[in-house]
């Protein structure tokens, strides 16, 4: 036993591992032990008289070997079991780490996921929580549901009318126009309704618009998967023509080999009608076609003739209608929202055609349930783009950058030559996307019930579940899509962003009320102007100041709830004033004009 360890055979510590499998403190096995172990074995095994004894001690040496032997065996035995259960000890050892590390490893991705919750305004979380669970028994003001200014509902929708200054098409074409239009849903809406007014200056034929593939959006769909082409070509056909394709002589034509290919080299950003007459129709008169590739809101507002900008609101709010495979899902979605069918709006009728609601379900819209639809802007490329920070620390810092450097190279490069502006300087200047958090308090602010069913629409919030911790304190009703509908319901636009997002632009469109965190946002512009058009002036739309807001925020440590909300309320109430386009506006967001509605006195 006092044997080395040969180096090619290592063993284990004996003693260590009878302590470990005894459980026990300064445990010793010695020779002594041994000694003690085959004196007990020879005791309980010659258990005789005198005579016996006597009659043994002839052979007293012989005896003695063979006690020492058994007690050799014993030990030896002991120490073989000591071994095997030290290796079956260390490997279960290593199996149990082995097991905790990738436990460990999955429950560290899951914390990456579900982080722990983010807060950057606690006391006024608070005071909204209390003043919420107040105000849970007593009436809401219905006033929350309506656009508080009267004279909106004055305005209608005659975009679609005809007017002895529109001369109409011409009987003959200059040429084709192809349009590629890149971004995302709204991005190509937008881009759809300046090529049909580009074509009408050009006095040219307009193919139905090709949609770009982008790795960021990453959705093959085109124009027919989204729109009606059909009713697309119908209700333009007194202002254009638009055709499918190409006709054979010209369709294999390479644009940019003959010099008709138009980028945003060629054509500026908020062009003019001079602009295209002058850069554009001579290229369409030589080669019969123009191909406007990466075509997006290449045509500016103002100054711009009146028949131009109506055309472009015909096509918006009446050209521009979603298949019935979207529209019958929305309508699904929207029944679910409300608990019962589709209100006889305008809106709705105009969202979602024949899927609407049947005769039957007249009764059961009357108890329908009110729903909010909020866009949340809060992605992380937004979030890494603005420079701010959001509470979440230095691993916040250090991921937002790692994104700036991976997406927005350029970005980072330009900022090395400009003056830097902190993120508080950013944030007090009203500049950095509002967080689920800030939106909740503004809700709260206006007094929006803790009940409210609030419809979120949007991408993947950035922090996830850790952002919307936040605003799920306070409004634990939030739905979303994928929460709504099934995983067969939903798998025809899985992987198709833009069909997703017009399921989104249904939601927001039909909302009781909508509100947005960035009036800037394409959907939000789209969705505003869509319910001003038809809203009939019962459609409200909370648009928060950014800048004022930010203001508020700051005195998050001294403010009373009671003063938080006047200021709240003060603020969405200016930013609902029912008023006319004012000069460079954008008629898809503003169409409150002469060339898109009426107003009657």
């Amino acid at each position: 036993m006092g044997k080395q360890v040969s180096p090619r055979n290592p063993r284990p510590d004996f003693q260590g591992a009878a302590r470990a499998i005894l459980g026990m403190k300064d445990y010793k096995i010695t020779s002594n032990d041994c000694r003690w172990h085959s004196k007990t074995l020879l005791l309980h095994g010659l258990k005789n008289d005198s005579s016996k004894y006597n009659s043994i001690r002839i052979g007293k040496k012989n005896i003695k070997t063979i006690v020492v032997m058994f007690g050799l065996l014993g030990c030896l035995f002991l120490l073989d079991s000591l071994l095997i259960s030290f290796f079956e000890f260390a490997n279960l050892q290593q199996s149990t780490a082995s097991n905790n590390s990738s436990e460990l490893q999955g429950r560290d991705s899951y914390i990456n996921e579900q982080r722990l919750p983010i807060y950057m305004y606690d006391r006024l979380l608070n005071l909204a929580s209390s003043a919420l669970a107040e105000k849970e028994f007593k009436q809401e003001s219905s006033k929350l549901w309506m656009e508080p200014y009267r004279h909106a509902s004055l305005w209608k929708p005659c975009a679609q009318r005809k007017v002895q200054t529109n001369h109409g098409k011409s009987v003959k074409s200059n040429g084709y126009i192809l349009v590629s239009a890149n971004g995302g849903l709204n991005q190509q809406r937008v881009a759809i309704c300046n090529a049909v007014a580009v074509a009408y200056v050009l006095n040219a034929t307009l193919v139905i618009p090709k949609f770009l593939y982008s790795n960021v959006w990453k959705d093959p769909s085109q124009f027919g998967d989204i729109y009606q082409e059909e009713y697309f070509i119908n209700i333009l056909k007194d202002d254009i023509d638009v055709v499918k394709e190409l006709p054979p002589d010209i369709k294999y034509l390479d644009a940019e080999a003959i010099g008709s290919q138009i980028t945003d080299a060629e054509l500026a950003k908020e062009a003019t009608v001079a602009d295209y007459i002058k850069i554009v129709l001579p290229l369409l008169l030589k080669n019969r076609v123009v191909h406007f590739l990466g075509y997006g809101n290449r045509l500016g507002f103002d100054p711009m003739p009146s028949d131009i900008q109506r055309l472009r609101c015909k096509c918006n709010f009446h050209a521009l209608k979603f298949v019935p495979k979207i529209q019958q899902v929305a309508s699904l979605l929207i029944k679910r929202i409300r608990k019962s069918s589709a209100s006889q709006s305008m809106l709705d009728t105009q969202l979602l055609g024949k899927f609407i609601h049947n005769k039957e379900d007249h009764e059961a819209t009357k108890s329908s349930t009110k729903y909010l639809a909020l866009h949340l802007r809060f992605e992380i490329d937004m979030v890494a783009y603005s420079l701010c920070e959001f509470g979440g620390g230095e691993n916040e810092r250090k991921e937002l950058q790692a994104y700036r450097e991976r997406h927005f190279p350029l970005f980072l490069e330009r900022l090395k030559n400009s003056t830097s502006i902190s993120p508080m300087n950013l944030r007090t200047k009203g500049r950095c996307p509002l967080t689920p958090e800030e939106a909740a308090l503004v809700l709260a602010g206006l007094g929006f019930k803790q009940g409210t069913y609030i419809y979120l629409a949007g991408s993947q919030i950035y922090g996830g579940n850790s952002r919307l911790e936040a605003f799920n304190r306070l409004y634990p009703n939030v739905i979303t899509k994928e929460k709504l509908l099934t995983t067969t319901e939903l798998a025809p636009f899985r992987n198709f962003s833009s069909q997703l997002a017009a399921l989104d632009f249904i939601a927001c469109a039909s909302a009781d009320v909508f509100a947005m965190t960035d009036s800037g946002s394409q959907l939000s512009s789209l969705v505003s102007g869509f319910r001003t058009y038809y809203g009939g002036g019962h459609a409200p739309t909370l648009r928060p100041n950014k800048t004022r807001l930010a203001t508020i925020l700051t005195e998050n440590g001294t403010i009373g709830w009671n003063g938080f909300e006047v200021r709240v309320k003060k603020m969405i109430l200016e930013g609902q004033k029912a008023a006319i386009r004012s000069y460079g506006r954008s008629i898809y967001r503003y169409p409150r004009c002469s060339e898109c509605m009426c107003k009657h006195h």
